[in-house]
């Protein structure tokens, strides 16, 4: 597999402003401690696409994760939006149709697409608001979260629930925007090839890396600079100085970044035996499950 210098993990966000506080960036060359990027006064999503398109231009060797799913379940219905005579067909007419619906949106925001009269009805909206096309329980899955479960790597959501404090839904369709106006600049793994040199988006669930950094399962969400440094040294990478806020967000950023240095070379995370190349291109897949 081919080396990057250095790696970078955004924690996202769906919320409905121009600068969400869930947003946090961190980054990691291949020596010394993660830093947090932080603009003032706090990250923007069109920010973030900025700064993805000037990296497009200086073509340096990160690789970049994103704490959202870039796609939506396909294989159980062979649709997105089952009914739907728009429903698209691969993951990359998905981003364009969500973002085309919310054009008039600001912020990267996604409430014309959740509010769409068909694409309502495959959702749960809170308020005890619930489309007739949602699926009872936890709702769609993609294959690789069906996996995830199956093989115990963790527990992610389904895209289609849009209410609680586990939902990512909205944080996953704003994602999907952003992708979309990005125009390619960057490849996003599993969808574009991998290139041999320059920047790569994949898709990463911090879970996994909080894992692989010996934090308990079901707790591990770390708020203290105690909880960080034993989670950065479990991955053999030294600790940042002091942060101004010890929020789960931030640390989710750096102890993430710090495992994708850890294991971006690892053959094996970039062939998933279970990635079908039909469901790389529909519903993609996460970075780091085998």
């Amino acid at each position: 597999m081919r080396n990057f210098s250095q790696f970078a993990c955004f924690d996202w966000s769906g919320a409905n402003t121009e600068r969400p506080p869930g947003i946090a960036v961190g980054l990691v060359g291949q020596d010394g401690p993660p830093a947090l990027l932080s603009p003032k006064p706090r990250w923007s999503r069109a920010d973030v696409r900025d700064w993805l398109r000037r990296l497009s231009k200086t073509q340096e060797d990160v690789l970049i994760g994103f704490d959202l799913s870039m796609g939506l379940p396909f294989e159980d219905e062979s649709a997105y939006f089952p009914g739907w005579n728009e429903s698209p067909q691969n993951a990359q007419s998905l981003w364009k149709l969500v973002d085309e619906i919310c054009s008039r949106d600001p912020f990267i925001s996604v409430s014309s697409f959740i509010e769409h009269p068909q694409a309502y009805r495959h959702f749960r909206h809170g308020k005890g608001k619930i489309g007739d096309l949602f699926k009872g329980g936890t709702g769609r899955l993609r294959v690789v979260e069906h996996h995830q479960r199956r093989t115990k790597q963790g527990n992610s959501a389904s895209c289609f629930n849009l209410v609680g404090a586990a939902q990512v839904g909205k944080s996953s369709l704003t994602g999907m925007r952003m992708l979309h106006q990005l125009g390619g600049a960057i490849p996003v793994w599993p969808f574009d090839p991998v290139p041999e040199h320059g920047p790569v988006i994949v898709e990463i669930y911090t879970t996994i890396a909080a894992l692989a950094a010996n934090l308990p399962k079901g707790s591990s969400k770390v708020r203290d600079r105690q909880g960080l440094e034993q989670a950065l040294k479990a991955l053999n990478t030294p600790c940042p100085a002091r942060l101004a806020q010890y929020d789960d967000h931030s640390t989710d950023a750096l102890i993430t970044a710090a495992w994708m240095k850890q294991v971006a070379s690892d053959p094996a995370l970039w062939k998933p035996a279970a990635m079908t190349p039909e469901i790389a291109q529909k519903e993609g897949w996460t970075f780091g499950v085998i």
